[in-house]
């Protein structure tokens, strides 16, 4: 965007930034309008800047995580400290950025953010996010995820290769799009130059994304693509200039938060739950009672376990995170036999039915060598084994696996840590809803089964 109008775009977006950050001029730091200006300057270059970066800031950055990076950067956007390319790696101008933050509270400007600033910034970035409705979604269309701002557009059906929102009068469109058997720079020459009114002022291609930036019509536009082989996954952000206020900061973000394919391992970011999530159930009695994780089956539109149609929620314990699920006209199932008092040993089988992501698609039963320490068990297996049966040395059922999300501090990166729902813990829930627990020798290969959960995407 030329210098003038990037002036007035981040102007409006400091105007609107959370009081803590506007609320007192600090020694050293230009007025908001003259920040404004400031960053502007920073931004309005054609291109990313080309500026090497001091050795001690490089390092600093590259030893921290690609998303915890973009995190740094979509967070200083969401205050107004930075508008530069979105999507782009740290250059000097984010450096500018977080020295502009640094600044503005007290603090030394190294353009470094130890954890404790970063969690500073996050929590100050919280405010515009909630203003616009901030959530992180899994696209169906694409199977990309990526943050929405909810409250400013709405689903607007599909297209022929991705998702589309938009607002009430069409003044913000966001658009996905899949392509296979495509170019990644084919189609960065081709997306700087459509439609004939796409002007595109600042870009960056590396050897699997690309992002630009720049005005198309009256509109600003954003796109952001990442390749994986011959398939490209990507999004197209366009908001009225009138809007920049809101949206530019949303865009950055967007364009930050965008992860063309995730990892199938790594469950959906924190705080975000599947629209479709695949989960694994134990067989409590022959006409179709079955036990399920909680977590997984919770909030659930449809429940349903391939091979043997709709299943009903029957009741939860959260105590304990166990769902008890209840397969109608199913009979002759194979239930599966929990364990009397807990053995000595801690090798333990996990055998359950994984993602299709981390089986190509497939649907087997599948076993994994544990051990376990206390409740926890390790290794963690791979996800949809969330409710799986660990089975043990005698063949009775000693557990299911709990697989519970969990953030590091000052991180955006997630993991899963799997928990063992101790027998009795099954047993007891069980009996209190009628249910006889079977005993006795078992084929446990035959009494676990998948369930799929599909929540609203939006």
């Amino acid at each position: 965007m030329n210098t003038k109008v990037t002036a007035i775009i981040v102007a409006v977006a400091l105007a609107s930034a959370p009081a803590a950050a506007l609320a007192r001029p600090v020694k050293g730091r230009k007025p908001s309008g003259q920040a404004a200006a400031h960053v502007a300057g920073k931004a309005a270059s054609k291109k990313p800047s080309a500026k090497k970066l001091p050795a001690a800031i490089a390092k600093a950055y590259a030893a921290l995580p690609a998303a915890e990076q973009l995190a740094v950067q979509a967070n200083l956007a969401w205050i107004g400290d930075y508008e530069g390319l979105p999507g782009a790696d740290i250059d000097d101008r984010t450096i500018a950025a977080v020295k502009l933050f640094q600044q503005s509270h007290n603090g030394k400007e190294t353009g470094i953010l130890d954890q404790e600033q970063r969690a500073q910034l996050a929590a100050l970035a919280a405010g515009p996010q909630q203003a616009v409705g901030w959530r992180l979604i899994e696209d169906p269309a694409t199977g990309a995820r990526f943050g929405l701002p909810e409250k400013l557009v709405a689903p607007a059906g599909v297209s022929l290769t991705g998702s589309r929102w938009r607002s009430g009068r069409g003044q913000i469109e966001i658009e996905t799009f899949r392509l296979r058997e495509a170019s990644l720079p084919a189609l960065f020459d081709q997306e700087k130059k459509r439609p004939r009114t796409r002007h595109a002022e600042a870009s960056a291609l590396n050897a699997d994304w690309f992002v630009m930036a720049g005005t198309q019509g009256l509109k600003n536009v954003v796109v952001r693509a990442d390749s994986s082989g011959s398939e490209i996954r990507g999004i197209t952000i366009l908001y009225d200039q009138a809007n920049a206020g809101l949206m530019m900061p949303a865009a950055i973000a967007m364009a930050d938060s965008f992860l063309g394919f995730p990892d199938p391992n790594a469950g959906p970011p924190p705080g975000q739950r599947a629209a479709v999530a695949y989960g694994t159930a134990i067989v409590a009695d022959r006409s179709g009672a079955l036990v399920a994780s909680r977590q997984i089956t919770s909030d659930c539109e449809s429940i349903t376990v391939p091979g043997f149609g709709h299943a009903v929620w029957i009741a939860d314990d959260g105590a304990d995170d166990l769902a008890l699920l209840r397969l109608y006209g199913a009979r002759n199932l194979a239930p599966a036999p929990l364990a009397g008092a807990a053995g000595e040993s801690d090798a333990l089988t996990l055998i359950g039915v994984a993602d299709p992501r981390a089986q190509h698609g497939g649907d087997a039963v599948t076993h994994a060598a544990a051990h376990r320490g206390g409740q926890v068990v390790e290794p963690t297996p791979p996800p949809g084994f969330s409710g799986a049966a660990a089975v043990d040395a005698q063949g009775n059922v000693a557990g299911v696996v709990e697989l519970k999300s969990q953030l590091a501090a000052g991180s955006t990166a997630s993991g899963n840590q799997s928990i063992l729902i101790p027998a009795a813990a099954i047993r007891a829930f069980l009996t209190a809803h009628g249910i006889t627990p079977a005993t006795g020798p078992g084929a446990t290969d035959q009494s676990v089964v998948r369930v799929i959960c599909v929540r609203k995407s939006y």
